[in-house]
């Protein structure tokens, strides 16, 4: 079955940098739709950056520019590099997939997801 285990949360001071890594297995076909997301208590989960089965990537505006996602298929690693952090930006992050499809990913279900990782800027 699906695993996906972040790692690479923190604390960090403003315009600081962090990378977040989720492993991932169980998935018979790494070329799906994968991304990162995160959530604040009390707000809704906001998609932050996916890449789609040809890899090519997308983000939320507010991150574009200083958050990279990427995949490393030989390790089955998904990573979120975060530069110029900003104290909005704290948040529980979580990857996750849906194994399912590989395009037009922000409407994908994204029903896979790990048990996620603390980023708090300040």
């Amino acid at each position: 079955h699906v695993q996906l285990v972040e790692s690479g949360g923190g604390s960090v001071q403003p315009g600081g940098s962090l990378r977040l890594s989720c492993v991932y297995s169980g998935l018979a076909e790494s070329r799906v739709c994968m991304g990162w997301f995160r959530q604040v208590p009390g707000k809704e989960h906001e998609g932050v950056a996916i890449i789609e089965g040809d890899g090519s990537t997308d983000y939320l505006d507010s991150v574009k520019g200083r958050f990279t996602i990427s995949k490393d298929k030989a390790q089955n690693t998904l990573f979120l590099q975060m530069q110029a952090l900003k104290p909005e930006d704290t948040a529980y992050y979580y990857c996750a997939t849906d194994p399912f499809s590989y395009q037009r990913c922000w409407s994908a279900d994204f029903d896979y997801r790990g048990q996620g990782t603390q980023v708090t800027v300040s």
